[in-house]
């Protein structure tokens, strides 16, 4: 199946090309610099220039393509809204190029705010609708496009999908360790996040690509919950550090604006997608990874 990537040289996005690949699919990629142009190239990718501004690019690759994986994200926490904007733009160019072809439409999205008390469920459908919600309500508007004949798939990434040269979330929080000189956690450490490991998300969306009905929501969850007082001692194992619970009104100051997060409970199970699809988890755990040195490059 000829499939067209976006987001195809970021963490998530590079690890699925090397899947997809790997399964005998043919990959287009879109890339917005050279250097992310080059490594696609030498995998055997082919390429299109473009970023997730350049809705015509978006629009043509789809076009070309017999599948679409959408990946690309701005993760600009300092301007959420026009982050959620070119995600809903995206989105939205994607279903109206993809209707009436019912051609796979598979999309990046995430497990925190799906349920509040319990771990998140496939069955949790996203509250979020409309241009003014988080990630612009996209995961809503994409699966709408299924009445439309798109096959459209939710994929629901964990709070931390983690391994070797991870610059998310958990590199994050290491680095504010080792700037502060204490690896702190929230409270009482208690609240949990959902994991997953780079390798096991890439082989669920090539699985996703593969198996999954129109309408399905994706779990990409590994562990359920890992407290984050487990993880702040891994990161204190790791860099030397001490570690200390850091009191609710001083997260934001300690943490930053991460500290929106880490404070959060996000637990997430993924046991219909397991079924569902036959996939099952192989990679190390997060706390492995951080013991393993996974973040002491940073």
């Amino acid at each position: 199946m000829h499939v067209f990537v976006t987001g195809a040289s970021g963490w998530i996005g590079s690890a699925t090309v090397d899947e997809l690949l790997a399964t005998g699919h043919k990959v287009t990629g879109l890339a917005r610099s050279d250097a992310s142009a080059a490594a696609l190239a030498a995998k055997g990718a082919h390429v299109r220039r473009g970023d997730l501004d350049d809705l015509d690019s978006i629009r043509a690759g789809a076009e070309d393509a017999e599948a679409v994986i959408h990946l690309a994200n701005k993760h600009d926490f300092s301007n959420p809204a026009a982050s959620s904007a070119a995600e809903r733009a995206a989105v939205q160019t994607i279903g109206d190029t993809l209707v009436g072809t019912d051609r796979p439409f598979l999309f990046a999205s995430g497990v925190a705010g799906l349920a509040q008390g319990r771990p998140s469920t496939e069955d949790d459908a996203s509250s979020a609708h409309g241009p003014d919600s988080p990630r612009g309500g996209s995961e809503n508007l994409a699966l709408e496009f299924v009445e439309r004949g798109v096959h459209s798939v939710s994929l629901r990434f964990s709070p931390t999908v983690h391994g070797t040269r991870d610059h998310g979330f958990i590199a994050v929080i290491a680095a504010v360790a080792r700037e502060k000189g204490v690896s702190g956690y929230p409270g009482d450490g208690t609240n949990r996040w959902a994991a997953v490991h780079r390798s096991d998300a890439a082989r669920l969306v090539a699985l996703g690509l593969e198996k999954a009905p129109a309408g399905a929501r994706l779990h990409a969850v590994a562990e359920q919950g890992v407290s984050t007082r487990e993880i702040a001692e891994a990161i204190g194992r790791a860099f030397d550090l001490p570690v200390a619970s850091i009191a609710a009104e001083d997260v934001q100051g300690h943490f930053g604006w991460i500290g929106n997060f880490f404070a959060r409970d996000l637990e997430a199970t993924s046991t219909g997608t397991r079924e569902l699809l036959g996939w099952t988890p192989t990679g190390p755990t997060l706390i492995e990874d951080i013991d393993t040195d996974a973040y002491s490059a940073h």
